[in-house]
């Protein structure tokens, strides 16, 4: 049964699969839609031969496909078309990844399904969506993240490109689609009218570039890698201490002054070249140099009880190990746990989206072995 939440009474039919497309779908099912996976027969969902294994079973899949159902349809067979065409009858959103066209072939492209389906939500999540000229090319993450420019400005100058080391082209186009799914319900809720969603890879990649676009087209200047430092603000980056790294993220002139009162250097506040944002950023070199000559002298763990104490953001470089242990993951549930009939007991990550109106259980559902469900919701159907 579907979790409480504010989808919840919402049923969503889910045609995608591997990432972008599952993403979307496991938030709705975090916030209490119904999701059905109609996978096709024999291997389902390509991520169902993605490892990691435990049981037999995927836990790439496991991890994204979590609280959801499964029917396995041949959408070119009658039969299973009939039940497919059945389950469109009640559902509220399809989601599908296809590339542009696929769904057009089997004879459910957008305008045959919104006669046939009118109060149907329709979303697609593709490469570069369902126009231009790139619209029927295929695409995965990493030519999306390459073709998008993250990579350009990923990494340290003069170092090779690098891909961001989450899938950010997929969970970004699934980020989006949810976000539109959900806009898509409200306008139906006051419209009465469904609409297509049509969200590109590519264009979800232009988006994240956030200030990039923006210092580009205002200086003509391309950006590159900064490491670890904020392209504007400055002194916002990680420093070396005794044992370690840190960060700071200094981001205004009143934060800057508590720094340096902090590290004993109140009188490097009322340096010229330090006085403001813009001087500091021209001046980057010199004042991280600045810096770092009184940081080397603590560890990473007096510093960080200083500056906290003193109200300026800053932390350490967490490893994942590091990461999920701590406090504040826990204090939020952000770690929760499948107990999956085939692998046992999994540990995966929670949902960032907090309710005030409904709990975040520590558990969730398992994923669906492939056509696990189809028996009862072929009775539910009628069929």
């Amino acid at each position: 049964m579907p979790q409480p939440g504010p989808l919840q009474g919402i049923l969503v039919v889910d045609l995608s699969r591997i990432l972008a497309g599952p993403y979307c779908t496991m938030l709705m099912a975090e916030m209490g839609a119904r999701v059905i996976k109609v996978e096709p027969p024999g291997i389902g969902d390509d991520a169902r031969e993605y490892g990691p294994f435990l049981g037999g079973k995927s836990t790439y899949f496991s991890s994204v496909n979590r609280g959801k159902e499964s029917i396995a349809l041949n959408l070119k067979d009658a039969k299973d078309k009939a039940i497919f065409e059945t389950l469109l009858e009640k559902a509220d959103v399809l989601v599908e990844n296809f590339r542009p066209g696929t769904m057009e072939k089997l004879g459910y492209g957008w305008e045959t399904l919104h006669k046939r389906y009118p109060k149907l939500i329709y979303a697609a999540a593709s490469g570069f969506g369902h126009s231009g000229p790139y619209s029927t090319h295929p695409a995965y993450d990493m030519v999306v993240q390459g073709l998008g420019g993250i990579m350009s400005i990923t990494g340290h100058p003069g170092g090779p490109p690098a891909r961001v080391g989450a899938s950010v082209g997929d969970l970004g186009a699934g980020l989006y689609t949810t976000i539109a799914v959900n806009a898509a319900l409200v306008h139906r809720e006051r419209s009465g009218e469904a609409t297509k969603v049509d969200i590109g890879m590519l264009d979800c990649q232009i988006a994240f570039l956030e200030n990039a676009v923006m210092r580009y087209t205002t200086s003509g200047e391309i950006p590159g890698p900064l490491g670890m430092r904020h392209p504007t603000i400055t002194p916002f980056e990680a420093f070396k201490t005794q044992d370690g790294d840190l960060i700071i993220a200094a981001g205004n002139d009143s934060l800057f002054v508590k720094l340096c009162a902090a590290i004993g250097r109140p009188e490097m506040a009322q340096v010229p070249e330090y006085k403001t944002n813009d001087t500091r950023r021209q001046n980057q070199p010199r004042l991280k140099a600045d810096i770092e000559e009184v940081l080397v002298k603590k560890t990473n763990a007096a510093w960080i009880e200083i500056f906290e104490a003193a109200g300026i953001p800053c932390g350490g470089i967490n490893n994942i190990q590091q990461a999920i242990a701590h406090p504040q993951v826990a204090a939020r549930n952000m770690l929760i746990t499948v107990d999956d009939p085939k692998s046992g007991k999994l540990t995966l990550s929670g949902n960032p989206l907090k309710f005030s109106a409904f709990e975040d259980p520590t558990t969730r559902e398992p994923a669906p072995d492939l056509d696990q469900n189809r028996a009862a919701i072929l009775r539910e159907l009628g069929l």
